[in-house]
């Protein structure tokens, strides 16, 4: 069984230490994943953030802005911007999204340079990505079956999330923090691109069988 690129432990630099307190740093790999992880989903909240207050200055002067990124009735980020869902907490989704995003980078840049973190940190930042994954999970059900519309900027934040979740929780496992049968973890650990790549996969199965014959419309 080979070891998979972004969990080997080797002598290119790339190896992952614990050091004596218990402490875990993470490998480049695995770094610059939540890195690129972390700035694609800060991108879209800062223009989803910017395209908002586009549309509510036009709304104060009567006018109506309409997002680039608003192509057909389908994929329409002003329809998703102007709904109920987008303030799910009180106050723009996007919000949320770039204090989020933004400690994911942070995350990643310390591990470039050599932190190690506790177990405790570890799996709080694993339960915020699950939090950020379930609310995107609650998001694009709305968007399919509630709002009726697709945002492309919100399927990039999306996609960002899901990938950020999977390698953050293999890397738990990996490592010990989270409990799991052996057979398990080294299936995941050996195969750690299969379970986003269906998770998108579904996800886009679904959209497709919504609205295929509109979204290019």
């Amino acid at each position: 069984m080979t070891t998979s690129a972004l969990h080997r432990s080797d002598t290119d630099g790339d190896a992952e230490h614990t050091s004596t307190g218990g402490a875990v740093g993470g490998g480049r790999i695995f770094a610059w994943l939540l890195i690129l992880t972390g700035a694609a989903g800060l991108l879209a909240a800062w223009i989803i953030t910017l395209d908002k207050n586009h549309i509510l200055e036009y709304k104060a002067e009567g006018k109506v802005y309409s997002p680039g990124c608003s192509i057909n009735p389908i994929v329409s980020c002003g329809s998703i911007m102007e709904s109920d869902q987008a303030e799910a907490f009180g106050f723009p989704n996007p919000m949320l999204g770039l204090i989020a995003y933004g400690i994911v980078i942070c995350v990643g840049v310390s591990l470039l340079a050599g932190a190690r973190f506790p177990r405790w940190y570890w799996l709080t930042f694993n339960a915020g990505c699950l939090f950020g994954v379930v609310f995107c999970t609650w998001l694009q059900y709305q968007s399919l079956y509630d709002i009726g519309a697709l945002c492309l900027w919100c399927c990039l934040a999306w996609a960002a999330t899901i990938v950020m979740f999977c390698y953050v929780t293999g890397f738990n496992l990996k490592h010990g923090f989270l409990p799991a049968p052996d057979g398990l973890k080294r299936g995941l650990l050996e195969f750690h691109w299969v379970v986003p790549v269906l998770w998108m996969g579904a996800i886009a199965m679904l959209i497709l069988t919504k609205w295929k014959s509109q979204l290019w419309a």
